[in-house]
């Protein structure tokens, strides 16, 4: 198939006029949209026509922050009411013992959920490599289910030993990891428009690596022209970790190690201030915002507001699949626009013995995140933090990635707005994923895995690593 016709459907663009186009369609030729726009303005056929009444469609979602790995790890008890710290602490030794049939099952798993809420591109950030696990179980994972995958090479080199966080079973010496870093850019890093395939150096966070390899990962990474990724200032134990350690907080501790730039973004940012954010506009550093597991692990509500009104890009992740226990990408839009709104409802309020109080001025400055201000963190937004121009919106030029839900459900039922519907409605999954041209999705189906067989491997691979 070279052409596809897209009919009658509500198309929602994410252009930047924000068109909409009721009854509209999309016209693409060899995994590119060549036309967007009325009916009466598309041809009339193609190799493969589908008629969507009662659809709405969407570019797809952009995911850009996950660890598929985890996928094998949720909701595991002893995990389950604990921070971030004693989260990690639990889980190390599990994920000690994870193998790399482990690596390529989870991370089927995790894009097989990602593809069914909608989402086309997924930023993953794999940090340990147990028993033989490399990134490339990962990147043929997603060859065969047809996501597009921003892969990171994460790494974890500061153990308890030094002062870090992990154990030492879980951590790898510098040289590896860069050796290692090299080779994935080189043998897989595509920075070509419409690549199903980018590489991205990560080390893990503050507490897990030394100063000496974020220097270095920098180095390599401006090298060869890939961008940088790490978890920053998700909790207050990380911002006391930081200055103890480094002297900075972590935004500080960032800079010293020349970890500030357009090829940079942070997973969280959390506990970020006024000064701070200031430091990510002006550098053009990107932000991956992960409100469930935010409100997950008691971590905190990012300041997503103030990021948007000083420029700086943000996009949304699910985050890991064990902090989170889903990869559901339409749910993390609901989650963002409702929390954004808690945050604005408690903003500007001040203790009282009586009352909380709140200044005229406050409540007049309160702006609640609308449902299509959170698809556009999904989608323009997330396309923006990985850098990436050929995704995104629904454009001509663009890769023909999309999703599409059919409006004549149960759930959305005196609905009477078809985009904010599947925002403020309870999440649903995605009736047709396309990728490049390519179903992914359809009928509601996954087309590309079998997706009972996939969950019978995965259960069996979970089951072993907690016995």
């Amino acid at each position: 198939m070279t052409t596809l016709l897209i009919k009658n459907a509500h198309i929602v663009t994410m252009d930047d006029h924000q068109r909409e186009i009721p009854g509209g369609g999309l016209f693409i030729r060899r995994g590119l949209i060549q036309e967007v726009g009325p009916m009466s303005e598309l041809p009339a056929t193609a190799d493969e026509v589908l008629v969507l009444h009662d659809h709405v469609v969407l570019p797809g979602l952009v995911n850009t922050h996950h660890h598929f790995y985890q996928t094998l790890t949720r909701a595991v008890p002893a995990a389950q009411d604990a921070n971030l710290f004693n989260w990690l602490k639990t889980l190390y030794p599990i994920w000690a013992r994870i193998k790399p049939d482990d690596i390529f099952i989870s991370t089927s798993t995790a894009l097989a959920e990602l593809a069914l809420s909608g989402c086309t591109t997924a930023a993953d950030h794999l940090y340990l490599y147990p028993n033989g696990s490399k990134l490339d179980d990962e990147i043929a994972a997603a060859s065969e289910i047809g996501l597009r995958i921003h892969a990171s090479r994460g790494s974890m080199s500061l153990g308890e030993s030094q002062g870090g966080l992990p154990p030492e079973s879980v951590v790898d010496d510098e040289d590896s990891i860069l050796k290692d870093s090299q080779r994935l850019i080189e043998k897989y890093h595509d920075a070509s428009p419409g690549s199903m395939v980018q590489i991205v150096l990560a080390p893990c966070s503050p507490f897990s690596v030394t100063t000496d390899l974020m220097k270095q990962s920098a180095k390599l990474a401006r090298e060869y022209g890939v961008h940088l990724h790490t978890h920053l200032a998700e909790t207050e134990d990380e911002e006391q970790f930081c200055l103890q350690k480094f002297g900075h907080r972590p935004v500080g501790y960032m800079q010293e190690v020349g970890w500030v730039g357009d090829d940079v973004w942070f997973a969280h940012a959390v506990w970020i201030n006024d000064e701070e954010i200031k430091v990510f506009a002006k550098h053009n550093c990107g932000v991956a915002h992960c409100p469930t597991s935010n409100m997950r692990l008691a971590s905190g509500i990012a300041p997503i507001k103030e990021y948007r009104k000083a420029g700086v890009n943000v996009g949304l992740g699910v985050d890991g699949s064990a902090s989170n226990d889903g990869s559901h990408l339409l749910a993390e839009v609901r989650n963002a626009m409702l929390v954004s709104r808690v945050k604005e409802g408690i903003t500007g309020f001040s203790a009282s013995p009586i009352r909380a109080e709140r200044s005229d001025s406050a409540v007049e400055a309160r702006k609640l995140m609308t449902a299509r201000e959170a698809l556009y963190l999904g989608t323009r937004g997330g396309a923006a933090v990985l850098g990436r121009k050929d995704i995104g919106s629904l454009e001509a030029g663009k890769c023909a990635d999309f999703f599409a839900i059919n409006l004549n459900k149960l759930g959305f039922a005196g609905m009477h707005d078809p985009v904010s519907s599947i925002v403020f409605g309870q999440p649903v999954n995605a009736d047709y994923t396309v990728v490049g041209g390519k179903f992914i999705v359809k009928e509601g189906q996954l087309v590309t895995m079998d997706e009972r067989k996939l969950v019978e491997k995965h259960n069996k691979a979970a089951k072993r690593l907690l016995s």
